[in-house]
């Protein structure tokens, strides 16, 4: 079961049969439109829409049929295909409780600064999106914990109901799931490894101690990776050691959620590092040096300039002084030295447009960003410290820098 948090650049997601957040930071030449998750929209929270995903039919189908031979053995009698709908029931209350734990999830964020975008049930629960990503470890463990707090809470009064009633009656066995599936939900998502909410407990530790986020947020995605196996040992190993055969279908479920648990948990890790990486990008990671010349120079002149001082690239300056293209070196390297002095450096030069230049003092995230907004129109950008041309920056070597 699921829940996640979207952010502009970075994702933290959070899944309900556990919570993640993952990073992935975005270079390219277009910003893609945000988008809402394909579904219907069956109610608002604080104006963002509550949203089931078309895989939710599918969870809710499955489950049903799965639910409903312990349903007749609980209820005992031939109720015929009532037995469905009963079950169904169950299975409504399920998502109830997943989606009370998303919406404390997205209030709490949107108390502590961030806002929340939609909240969706999906087939492994739901996710909530909102903008933004935890400014400080005591935000990250609030939105953290009331997601299971609330479940347990809830937990508390449907047992207390399913008491009051009696579990001799449809009624009552609804109120007595509605405290399983609760309690369930906020015991296990507070084991600290992620993508559980407990590992975003884990990973604001962490970095409280080192003040580093990243370094919290590898531990805690292997600390989910233990989790993983752990859910699968005990499917298997446990009834072994008892002496039993181990139940197929708690096998296959327990192989489902594993798998699911240790996807989530290696996307942390990935994501733990590569913003790790972010955070040691500068120009000279990145940036090839470069030099300036007019657009009425020659290709000889622009050759001369550029071996004086070192560089790899040469720019091109329009009129008014702005970086307007670059030199094609390829281009370049095929003009016969014999004429060289005689060829424009424009007959060689890629456009540069308006926009295409980002401040090379800037490092780290703030660099990473500036980069990700100049490749909106160029995948190409010129480097400018005090006004001066001093580098080129293409995006693929900022991706591979951040993917090394």
């Amino acid at each position: 079961m699921g829940d996640v948090h979207d952010s502009d650049s970075r994702r933290p997601h959070r899944h309900r049969a556990g919570s993640t957040h993952t990073y992935a930071v975005h270079v390219s030449t277009n910003r893609p439109p945000e988008r809402r998750t394909p579904g219907w929209v069956i109610g608002r929270v604080v104006g963002a829409p509550i949203i089931l995903a078309p895989s939710w039919v599918l969870a809710a189908v499955l489950l049903t049929f799965f639910i409903a031979p312990s349903v007749r053995r609980w209820l005992g009698g031939d109720l015929g295909p009532r037995i469905y709908v009963v079950a169904l029931g169950f299975v409504v209350l399920l998502f109830a409780s997943v989606l009370v734990h998303e919406l404390a999830h997205g209030l709490m964020a949107r108390a502590r600064g961030q806002h929340p975008r939609e909240f969706v049930l999906t087939l492994w629960g739901g996710h909530t999106s909102f903008g933004g990503v935890s400014p400080t470890p005591l935000t990250s463990v609030l939105v953290a914990v009331v997601g299971p707090l609330s479940n347990l809470l809830f937990a508390g009064i449907f047992a207390f109901a399913a008491d009051q009633v009696g579990t001799d009656s449809v009624g009552g066995l609804l109120l007595w799931s509605g405290a399983v599936s609760n309690g369930f939900l906020g015991a296990f998502n507070l084991i600290p490894g992620l993508p559980l909410d407990g590992g975003w407990v884990l990973e604001a530790v962490i970095w409280g101690i080192t003040k580093n986020r990243h370094t919290g947020t590898v531990v805690a995605g292997w600390a989910g990776r233990l989790v993983a196996v752990g859910v699968l040992a005990w499917a298997l190993l446990v009834p072994l050691m008892t002496g039993r055969q181990p139940d197929i279908s708690t096998v296959v479920w327990s192989a489902l959620i594993g798998s699911f648990l240790w996807s989530g948990a290696s996307a942390a890790v990935r994501g733990g590092r590569s913003q790790k990486a972010v955070t040691q990008i500068t120009l000279a990671t990145v940036g090839r040096r470069a030099v300036s010349v007019g657009h009425t120079d020659s290709l000889a002149h622009a050759g001369t300039v550029a071996a004086a001082a070192g560089a790899d690239e040469v720019v091109i300056l329009s009129p008014d002084g702005r970086p307007a293209a670059y030199v094609d070196r390829a281009a370049a390297a095929s003009v016969p030295a014999a004429v060289a002095a005689s060829t424009p450096v424009t007959a060689v030069a890629i456009p540069l447009p308006v926009g295409a230049s980002v401040d090379g003092a800037l490092e780290g995230q703030a660099l990473v960003t500036a980069i990700g907004e100049a490749t909106r129109h160029s995948p190409v950008v010129a480097a400018l410290v005090d006004g001066r041309v001093v580098g080129l920056i293409r995006a693929m070597d900022v991706v591979a820098a951040i993917r090394s």
